[in-house]
């Protein structure tokens, strides 16, 4: 459990019917004074935007299961949209060592932490629309559990994922499935906090076994990207980025 915070209940997020935590466990704010972080909210316009810029650069190759290699050295940076043509809305990603490396090579930030196959402007508008999207990605789990991954990668696909970013979070979930089937299949419908603010057993598993190598292969997450979600995050893990879009 988060220690309480003087400035607000110390845990940040969108909060649903499911995320199981009252109004004064999570807020939509966190910290106070000059330390507040306001999130950017997420209109339908400024989700437009986003969906008009196209990325020059090639699919990351996920044709081979990260799960099956051995986890990747974990490498600092920030990854930075650094745009290539302004009239015609194009831009590519690339990793830089800091934020200010980044906005001197007139790059926005996208997200902390090096890019990867989630990092593109199609794949943030999935994350910044949907509150719920891990609900949503566990209904295509469920939805294609007989049909495998490839029926997984085309229900994630139809959320607006690019390909290599649907095909991570499938591997993800099918990793997940082998690693907390036991613990997770009982809490489908669970809350996903505990009464003290804690994460359910099953999210617990899902971030201990499978989230390092997602974190490192997908590059962004929503907590990397400054977007609060239905499962509530203690405020210091959910970083300051300004999306300017």
């Amino acid at each position: 459990m988060p220690a309480p915070s003087t400035c607000g209940p110390g845990l940040v997020g969108r909060p649903v019917a499911q995320t199981g935590l009252a109004g004064d466990q999570c807020a939509s704010t966190c910290g106070c004074g000059a330390q507040q972080f306001v999130p950017v909210e997420w209109t339908p316009e400024r989700l437009d935007r986003l969906l008009q810029w196209t990325s020059l650069d090639a699919p990351p190759d996920l044709s081979v299961d990260p799960y099956s290699l051995p986890a990747p050295t974990p490498i600092e940076g920030v990854c930075g949209a650094v745009i290539v043509n302004e009239t015609l809305k194009q831009y590519r990603l690339q990793t830089f060592a800091t934020e200010d490396a980044a906005r001197a090579a007139n790059a926005k930030v996208t997200h902390l932490d090096p890019c990867g196959a989630c990092s593109t402007l199609a794949d943030l508008a999935v994350y910044a629309r949907e509150p719920d999207l891990g609900r949503k990605v566990q209904d295509c789990g469920v939805k294609t559990l007989t049909a495998g991954l490839e029926a997984n990668v085309t229900c994630l696909s139809d959320l607006g994922f690019t390909s290599s970013c649907a095909r991570i979070w499938a591997y993800n979930t099918r990793f997940t499935r082998t690693k907390c089937f036991g613990t997770c299949f009982p809490l489908l419908e669970a809350p996903y906090h505990l009464e003290d603010g804690g994460l359910n057993a099953c999210l617990e598993c899902d971030e201990r076994e499978s989230g390092p190598i997602f974190k490192a292969v997908a590059g962004r997450t929503r907590r990397n990207t400054g977007i609060p979600s239905a499962i509530c995050r203690p405020c210091a893990e959910v970083r300051r980025v300004t999306h300017e879009w």
